[in-house]
């Protein structure tokens, strides 16, 4: 199956002109229900009809088939975050970023497979089975949003939504070959994201192109009273910013991300995007970072502590299937040992651990302190330079199966991703070349609420 011939853009203006609101939701809601690579979860067919006949027919995503990312609340709808604790659970609400992307026409048809409550980099931990690349189904889309990746790289939908915690769009759009835009901390609500990490969690769109993407986000952007994170800072114009062009932006090219690990083929690709850049007039310069290189370690105890606090709302009790017990104790401990898979397991485990007496100073005060010098860090070097650049992640998509028991191995492949996240940072992975067949991504980094500088140099390179 290959992309659509449309994008989200080229869809809503043919329907405003007057063409039929449901022929693309109809077509991408079969599509889905075929499950291709694993990537779909159930989605109630009626509701697509539903919405077509309600749809905006005016709307900026006027008859845009959208598949959500299992973790996002849409009411009446399935919400399982791809764990067995979920099991049946029915969304009571609608997350705001879809209410807002309704309230533009756009028509959700499916939802899709994850990492479980968000917690992997390749899809292999999710309850349902692995989701797979549909470049090369013997390799892994990315994760954890990796169902969302194989959808719009697939050819199922123009645009899909994943939440990013700590490069969770951004890496499976490098491995798919599609752009993964992650904006500013704050400027989509939360509001209806199953929280993973609330820190760092974020609604964040995949797409074809970036300025889809920059269509969506703007259009899911802006203060939400329900969301006590979100910011009130002016949008703007995020599509019309992608016009832009580079001719005198100064493009810092991160020195940590050329490294060791990183592939040669993906170095190359990478060389040459940033090539690319200087002759459109971009002014290039190396910069060094050396704080980020303790990002991932701040990260492994930040994110699993906040997610110990999160998840321990599931308690066997409340949502999904409840385990046989005879004690309230027990309970407990087998509704939460069945439903939670290992890694999900591992991080509360971790979480809990760092956060403990005796044992929070020393770890989680100490990654708090760590993330406080990388965001200084970062800061200050856009002060000097309008975008960092690198790699978005060291190699292309690795082969299912190959870091599915080396937790290590696996969280190494956000290592590029994760500066961005626990600076709250806006940044894209769009794709710049192929390295042994398989997509490399370019992660351009910006300042913060600056996501128009961000899509310009990106959509320069795509």
């Amino acid at each position: 199956m290959t992309p659509p011939a449309l994008t989200a853009r080229a869809m809503a203006a043919a329907v405003r002109g007057g063409a039929d609101p449901g022929a693309w939701a109809r077509a991408a809601a079969d599509r889905a229900a075929a499950n291709p690579w694993n990537a779909f979860r159930p989605f109630h067919r009626d509701a697509v009809e539903a919405q077509i006949a309600g749809a905006n027919r005016a709307g900026r995503l006027a008859g845009v088939p959208v598949v959500l990312k299992d973790n996002l609340a849409d009411e009446g709808q399935p919400c399982g975050c791809a764990s067995r604790i979920l099991e049946g659970y029915v969304a009571p609400y609608t997350a705001t970023c879809v209410a807002r992307l309704r309230a533009e026409g756009a028509i959700i048809v499916g939802r899709s497979n994850m990492d479980e409550f968000a917690m992997g980099s390749s899809t292999e931990n999710s309850a349902h089975g692995p989701a797979r690349n549909p470049l090369d189904e013997s390799r892994v889309p990315g994760g954890s949003s990796g169902g969302s990746a194989a959808a719009v790289a697939g050819g199922v939908v123009p645009i899909a939504l994943g939440s990013e915690t700590g490069g969770s769009v951004r890496q499976p759009a490098s491995f798919c070959g599609i752009v993964g835009l992650k904006p500013t901390y704050g400027r989509i609500s939360r509001h209806g994201l199953v929280a993973f990490a609330s820190s760092l969690d974020i609604v964040s769109p995949f797409a074809l192109d970036t300025r889809d993407a920059a269509l969506v986000a703007e259009v899911m952007a802006g203060h939400d009273p329900l969301d006590s994170t979100s910011l009130r800072e002016p949008v703007g114009d995020w599509e019309g910013a992608c016009d832009g062009g580079v001719s005198g932006l100064r493009v810092g090219v991160l020195a940590e991300g050329e490294g060791e690990g990183v592939e040669p083929g993906v170095a190359a690709r990478v060389a040459e995007a940033v090539e690319s850049l200087s002759r459109q007039g971009a002014i290039v310069s190396r910069v060094s970072i050396p704080s980020t290189r303790l990002a991932l370690a701040a990260y492994y105890v930040i994110a699993p502590a906040e997610a110990s606090s999160n998840l321990a709302r599931f308690d066997g009790l409340r949502y999904g299937p409840r385990a046989a017990a005879s004690t309230l104790a027990e309970l407990y401990l087998r509704g939460r040992g069945q439903g939670f898979g290992p890694e999900v397991q591992r991080r509360i485990l971790l979480g809990t651990f760092a956060l403990s007496a005796g044992w929070a100073e020393e770890y989680y005060v100490r990654a708090q302190r760590a993330r406080a010098r990388i965001t200084h860090d970062m800061e200050a070097a856009l002060r000097e330079v309008d975008v960092l650049v690198s790699p978005t992640s060291p190699t292309v998509a690795f082969k299912l199966g190959d870091r599915a028991m080396e937790p290590l191995a696996m969280y190494l492949a956000d290592i590029l991703t994760v500066p961005a996240s626990l600076a709250g940072l806006p940044a894209v992975s769009v794709p710049c070349g192929m390295s042994e067949g398989l997509p490399v991504g370019l992660q351009v980094t910006g300042r913060r609420n600056d996501e128009a500088t961000v899509l310009r140099v990106a959509t320069a390179v795509g």
